[in-house]
């Protein structure tokens, strides 16, 4: 990451991905095989869209992915089965960027540690004392 910035369009991306994940999961418990409305499916892609401008180099979790066509809408499971890959990929990001300095998690800029705290991270190999 380069800057404060950065760190917070990370965090939220975060928010949006869980709390789109957490509706459309209701809706494919409901009905998975439905297809999402429009109205949802302009939301689902724009949080999509900022997450590949986030999701640099080896995260973003399909080079030939960006968005859903709205001409062909998605079945609700397909939408969260691609929130769920994002998820994954954005805390992989997220972990990789966190170190452990002066007894607390912080994001790293710039290759340095910053005053900014993080939450410990969840993915494996990524943790650095």
């Amino acid at each position: 990451m380069k800057n404060e910035n950065d760190v917070k369009s990370l965090e939220k991306l975060i928010v949006q991905l869980q709390g789109l994940h957490a509706e459309i999961s209701q809706l494919t418990k409901k009905s998975p095989n439905d297809g999402l409305n429009l109205f949802k499916l302009k939301f689902v892609n724009k949080v999509l869209l900022a997450g590949n401008e986030i999701l640099t180099e080896n995260y973003k979790p399909f080079e030939d992915f960006d968005s859903f066509e709205e001409e062909a809408l998605p079945t609700n499971s397909d939408v969260t089965m691609i929130l769920a890959l994002y998820m994954e990929q954005v805390e992989r990001f997220r972990s990789d960027n966190i170190v452990w300095s002066d007894h607390e998690w912080r994001y790293v800029i710039n290759g340095k540690a910053t005053s900014i705290q993080a939450s410990m991270p969840t993915q494996i190999g990524a943790i650095r004392k």
